[in-house]
């Protein structure tokens, strides 16, 4: 049986062209070369598995290749082969994880002072030199400023904010980038050919975003997969392996959701469950689809997505499917459970509501008529469904004689298009529609038809004013003229204008309500508000900052309609704020006061202060 040597290391780049994913670092370590200008000291810095050791030891080769071919080494001369069989005396690594002592740091030193017998350069590669303790970083400041002419210096680092400044500043630094999706795919697939492996599109692209952008756990997961496949690796046997959710979970769940079918979404989601996976991980999985799906929407934008080949279409396919509303509210869902899954006691619970909060909006999409959830709505669908079956009862009205007997029986006609959506619902619009039935009677062509018949639809949306949240008040007041049409808008002005004729004395006689009100909720306007004047349906007040007219203007539309709903006023008010800088706040009450204060009610209390020598402190 032959040894079995890793990818990791069989594949391992050996020159500067077979480095995968850092042309900005290769580029200027050959230009240095070639132009003969090397620096004393070099720190490659970044993530794990990104090339850092292996770019310093192909360095290190390349500047004692005694012919080299430009930039790269030749492999032939005894440098390279000594270098490539594992023997050179030129090239000195050593882990500062382990030898991180200012003994270690003297040891290197002494070695510093060694020419070298064969090529030019004595190459030090001191790997995850963060590990050095502050004294040994202070030992090794000096040689590493000013070392002889023969020594370079290669440092390397996944953490490069714990180097002291003082290093940092004698060294050439080159910031490594995490291994793109797409470099780390080819690369894999070169492999896999090399090794006789088959692998279809999306078991590379799961490697290599499990790995995220390190080649060196891609390789390991790749060697992996194998050993768990075969030599034909099969998207799901990978992802099996890999103990990740593969990607046809969450676009079968993103199906479910946009088709507001939250049942085979919570199925599918124990399902998960039941194979080990936390709710937290398909959560996160989920959210980084639905983002995926976002940037896939637009063509600049398709770059930000790490996918290629046929999986890159998927997401286009799906993208165009969903609503960029939907997969915003879908994100906004998905990263707000994100804060708060890891204080949960229930996390599955959590999920769950999350699941069914995104399939609400997939509904609402899909739902062309009204939109689930919204109130205002279904008091509006009579008057704008009224008219179509209520022209023709109307027309023939006229006809009798009795327009007073016909009544009961237009009402049945209008509630005939409406008897399956809500049976339960019919009794309410009989309260609503019994002031129009009146009116309905003059409609052929009467003095004044349309005005009557306007004004008692009118009132279906005053009860919002008087509500408790906004969010509905506002709700209400963009549904409404979306069901109307222009001239009802126009009819709208005056309504947006009525006035309660006992505003005034109403708000006179809650005037101490209002201030209790404000005690509770809003202390700091409690002030302003004591001298208020009322003028009409006007509230005035006075306040002595610009800042604090603004807080008050901030919370005007909240405060207003708990003031009218305190006060039990139907109509508009307003709240004028004006700024008086005369106005001086209360002066805090001083020692010496209070000890007059308290004098000038029993003067027993000065004598005794006199009596017993008692100081104000």
């Amino acid at each position: 049986m032959s040894d079995f040597i890793v990818s990791a290391r069989k594949y391992r780049p050996a020159t500067f062209q077979s480095v995968v994913g850092q042309k900005h670092i290769t580029s200027t370590l050959q230009n240095a070369i070639e132009r003969s200008q090397l620096a004393h000291a070099y720190l490659f810095c970044g993530p794990r598995g990104v090339g850092k050791t292996t770019c310093a030891r192909i360095f290190a080769k390349a500047i004692n290749c005694l012919s080299p071919n430009g930039a790269e080494a030749c492999n032939e001369c005894e440098s390279c082969r000594s270098f490539n069989e594992g023997r050179s005396l030129n090239i000195h690594e050593l882990d500062a994880a382990s030898n991180n002592s200012v003994e270690d740091i003297r040891t290197l030193i002494e070695q510093v002072r060694i020419i070298p017998q064969v090529g030019r350069y004595s190459v030090f590669i001191i790997d995850e030199v963060h590990m050095l303790s502050a004294a040994a970083f202070n030992a090794f400041l000096k040689t590493l400023e000013e070392p002889p002419a023969h020594a370079v210096f290669i440092l390397a680092t996944t953490e490069k904010h714990k180097i002291i400044p003082t290093i940092l500043s004698r060294c050439q630094i080159y910031d490594f980038n995490r291994i793109r999706v797409e470099d780390s795919v080819e690369y894999l697939r070169y492999i896999a050919a090399q090794e006789g492996v088959t692998a279809d599109e999306e078991s590379l692209n799961l490697i290599a975003q499990k790995a995220d952008g390190g080649m060196r756990d891609a390789l390991s997961m790749f060697d992996k997969a194998v050993s768990f496949c075969g030599t034909a690796l099969d998207y799901r046997n990978v992802a099996q392996t890999l103990n990740v959710l593969d990607y046809d979970t969450y676009f079968g769940v993103t199906e479910m959701l946009l088709a507001g079918n939250y049942v085979d979404a919570l199925v599918t989601f124990d399902t998960v469950l039941s194979k080990g996976f936390s709710g937290q991980t398909f959560m996160a999985g989920l959210n980084r689809h639905m983002r995926d799906l976002l940037m896939a929407k637009q063509p600049d934008t398709l770059r930000l997505i790490e996918m290629t080949g046929t999986l890159l279409e998927r997401y286009r396919t799906q993208a165009g499917a969903c609503s960029v509303e939907f997969l915003f509210g879908a994100i906004s869902v998905l990263t707000e459970l994100d804060g708060k899954i890891r204080q949960s006691s229930n996390q599955r619970l959590l999920v769950e509501l999350g699941l069914m909060k995104i399939a609400g909006l997939g509904q609402k999409k899909n739902d062309t008529l009204t939109s689930p959830g919204e109130y205002p709505l279904p008091e509006l669908t009579p008057r704008t469904a009224a008219p179509a079956p209520a022209t023709p009862a109307a027309a023939a009205v006229p006809a009798q004689p009795r327009p007073v007997a016909e009544a009961p029986a237009a009402a049945p006609a209008v509630r005939e298009p409406q008897p399956g959506p809500r049976p339960a619902a019919q009794p309410e619009p009989e309260t609503v529609r019994e002031p129009q039935s009146v009116p309905e009677a003059p409609q052929p062509s009467a003095t004044q038809p349309e005005p009557a018949a306007s004004q008692p639809a009118k009132p279906v949306r005053r009860p919002m004013i008087s509500g408790t949240s906004l969010s509905e008040l506002l709700a209400a007041g963009n549904a409404a003229p979306d069901a109307e049409d222009k001239n009802d808008e126009a009819e709208a002005e005056p309504e947006a204008v009525e006035v309660d004729p006992a505003c005034e004395q109403k708000l006179e006689r809650a005037r101490e309500g209002i201030l209790n009100l404000l005690r509770t909720k809003r202390p700091r306007f409690v002030p302003a508000f004591e001298l208020m004047t009322v003028r009409g349906n006007t509230i005035s007040v006075s306040v002595p900052t610009t800042e604090l007219r603004e807080e008050i203007l901030r919370s005007k539309t909240g405060m207003l309609m708990r003031i009218a709903e305190l006060a039990g006023i139907s109509g508009v008010i307003e709240l004028e704020v004006i700024v008086n800088e005369e106005i001086k706040a209360a002066r805090p009450i001083k020692l010496e006061d209070r000890v007059k204060h308290m004098t000038e009610k029993n003067p027993l209390i000065a004598e005794l202060r006199k009596a017993l020598d008692l100081e104000v402190e």
